[in-house]
């Protein structure tokens, strides 16, 4: 069994990394998050490894990170998010809404909005309207005056009439 002190240390360096890949350092930040996943894995240290990955282009790469996540933490809803967005950027967009729908039904996630957003502009390029505003007003329930959401949904909106 792991220590309090290992798991500190891995948050620590999960943090770390954090500040490195937001200062765009992406291999340092990548290291301390294996480091991270080396002391004690959770689904937070491989989904933001993937994150890292993703921004280096390995897009697969991010993709195994989330699943990774996924199987150490099956509540944590960004991974299932991420993954959706990476198969929207391969062009893989049926294969993306069924993450993104798991990733709404995700008892863990902070960022509750983002996959309907991320389905609202699904439906909305296929031209389901209608389902595509459902997906942002959804979206603003849990984020209330998110600018994206408003633009999208005063945009659709008119589109109707």
């Amino acid at each position: 069994m792991e220590s309090e002190f290992t798991k500190k240390k891995a948050l620590w360096l999960w943090q770390e990394g954090q500040k490195y890949h937001e200062s765009g350092d992406l291999p340092r930040a990548i290291a301390l998050y294996s480091e991270s996943i080396n002391l004690y894995p959770t689904a937070e240290s491989y989904t933001f490894r993937g994150w890292a990955y993703s921004f280096q282009g390995r897009i697969e790469d991010a993709i195994g990170e989330c699943k990774k996540a996924i199987a150490v933490d099956p509540s944590f809803g960004n991974a299932y998010n991420d993954i959706g967005s990476y198969l929207i950027a391969q062009g893989k967009i049926e294969e993306a809404e069924g993450w993104l729908q798991k990733a709404k039904s995700a008892s863990r996630y902070d960022l509750k909005h983002l996959p309907y957003m991320n389905l609202g502009r699904i439906y909305a390029v296929r031209g389901l309207l209608i389902q595509a505003i459902k997906e942002f007003q959804q979206a603003l329930e849990y984020s209330p005056g998110e600018p994206t959401c408003v633009a999208a949904l005063s945009y659709l909106q008119r589109a109707l009439h």
